[in-house]
C-alpha cells in the first residue's frame, strides 16, 4: 500500500484578500476600481494560496493522505506559510530558500464578479524539477502539478523540464494530473509557444484540469485572441460555444490525455474521457470501463448565495481536489463532476479552505439534497 494518496506539487503562495462584502452588488470590477475613488473595505485576510496549499489541504480535508511539495522564501511571508502548513501537519515537503522571496498575491474579489489577481511569483521563478521529491512520488498513487505559467523553469526551453518530469512520473506507474493558470500576455510566460509545449507534455498526462479560458489560450491562441477582440462585452466563458469546447476537448484527448475536466465558472464544468483502461490496468485504479471509457458530460454549476460568498480565490483548486478524490475512490464520472461542482461552490463561502470547507460526509448529504443537472452527450 502506498504511503500517500497524492503528492501535490508546484506553485505555493500566500493570498492577501481584502474584504469587500459591504460594497453592495456590482456588474463588473470597473464599477469599483475608478481613479481617485476611495473604497472602504473590511478586514484583510491572509490565507495560503496556490495549487499546493489549496488542492492539497482540500484533499486532506477529504480524508486523503497528501504530501505537499513546494517552495517558499526565508522571509516574513514564508514564515507565515511554514507555520500554517506545520499546524496542518503538511510542511514536511515544502522547502525554504534564501535565493528569492516568497510568492504572494493580492486578490481583488468582490461578491458577484470574477476576481483579479495581482501576483508576485517570487521564489516560484526558481522552483524546478530538482525540488520535486520523486522518492515520495514513487510511494504515492497520484501526482498533481500546477501551475506551469507561473513556474518559469517549467516553460523555459520549450517546456523541457515539464514534459521530462511527467514522463518520469508516469514511468513510476503513478497517475499524473496537471492544472494550469492563465498566462499573462505581457509577461514572459505569455510569449512562449504553449501549443508546442502542450504537444510535448500532454502524452504524459492522465488527467488534465484547466479552466475554459486557460485551455483556449494555451491550445488555440488564435481563436482565443478572436474571442478577446470580440465587441461582445460578456465574459469569455459565456461567449464560447459548446461545440468549440467539445472540439478542443477532442484535440486534448487525441494528444493522449485520458480524463479532461474543463472548469467553466458559473456555467459549470465539462468532462471528456478517452480510453481509461490503462489507468485501471496499469495503475490499479477501480474506474469501471463502462462508466468512464469515452464519456462526455456537462455539469451545471450549483447555485451560489451571493450573501454568503466571502472568497472566490481557490474555488477551482478546491473543485479539482474533490474531483481527484472521487477518482482515487473509484466513483462514477457523473458523481465526480457533482462533487467537483459542489466543492467549488462551497469554497466560495470559506475564508480558510481547510477550516471552513464542508467535509466529505457533509458534501455527500448535500449532493443527495441539492439537485444539479448532468447533461449526457
Amino acid at each position: 500500500m502506498e504511503k500517500y494518496d497524492a503528492v501535490i506539487a508546484g506553485y505555493t503562495c500566500v493570498d492577501m484578500i481584502p474584504d469587500f462584502k459591504n460594497i453592495g452588488s456590482l456588474d463588473s470590477l470597473s464599477d469599483l476600481l475608478k481613479p481617485g475613488k476611495l473604497i472602504e473595505i473590511g478586514d484583510l485576510h491572509f490565507v495560503l494560496g496556490g495549487v499546493v496549499p489549496n488542492t492539497g489541504l482540500a484533499m486532506k480535508k477529504f480524508n486523503k493522505r497528501v504530501f505537499l511539495n513546494g517552495l517558499i522564501g526565508d522571509d516574513f511571508i514564508g514564515k507565515i506559510a511554514k507555520e500554517w502548513l506545520g499546524n496542518y501537519g503538511v510542511s514536511e515537503g515544502v522547502t525554504t530558500t534564501k535565493e528569492a522571496g516568497s510568492a504572494f498575491s493580492i486578490v481583488i474579489a468582490p461578491p458577484g464578479v470574477d476576481r483579479i489577481f495581482l501576483e508576485s511569483p517570487g521564489c516560484n521563478q526558481i522552483f524546478d524539477s530538482s525540488y520535486i521529491n520523486f522518492d515520495v512520488i514513487a510511494q504515492s498513487r497520484l501526482f498533481h502539478f500546477g501551475y506551469p505559467p507561473l513556474l518559469k523553469q517549467f516553460f523555459l526551453n520549450g517546456g523541457s523540464q515539464l514534459s521530462q518530469m511527467f514522463s518520469k512520473v508516469q514511468q513510476m506507474n503513478v497517475l499524473t494530473s496537471l492544472d494550469f493558470s492563465l498566462p499573462d500576455p505581457e509577461s514572459e510566460s505569455g510569449k512562449v509557444n504553449w501549443p508546442e509545449i502542450m504537444q510535448k507534455t500532454l502524452p504524459f498526462i492522465d488527467i488534465f484540469v484547466p479552466s475554459l479560458e486557460e485551455v483556449f489560450q494555451i491550445m488555440q491562441p488564435g481563436e482565443y485572441d478572436q474571442i478577446l477582440s470580440s465587441p461582445v462585452s460578456t465574459d469569455i466563458i459565456d461567449q464560447v460555444l459548446v461545440n468549440s469546447i467539445r472540439k478542443i476537448g477532442k484535440q486534448i484527448i487525441d494528444c493522449g490525455v485520458k480524463i479532461l475536466l474543463i472548469k467553466a465558472g458559473t456555467r459549470g464544468a465539462y468532462l471528456l474521457t478517452g480510453d481509461v483502461s490503462s489507468i485501471s490496468e496499469r495503475l490499479g485504479f477501480d474506474l469501471q470501463k463502462k462508466n468512464w471509457n469515452c464519456r462526455e458530460f456537462w455539469c451545471n454549476a450549483y447555485p451560489a448565495d451571493n450573501l454568503k460568498i466571502v472568497n472566490a480565490s481557490g474555488a477551482g483548486d478546491t473543485a479539482i481536489a474533490a474531483f481527484l478524490s472521487t477518482i482515487l475512490d473509484g466513483e462514477s464520472p457523473d458523481l465526480a463532476l457533482k462533487y467537483a461542482a459542489l466543492a467549488g461552490r462551497n469554497s466560495l463561502y470559506c475564508h480558510n479552505i481547510y477550516r471552513d470547507l464542508s467535509d466529505w460526509q457533509t458534501m455527500a448529504k448535500e449532493i443527495k439534497s441539492e439537485t444539479n443537472e448532468i447533461i449526457f452527450f
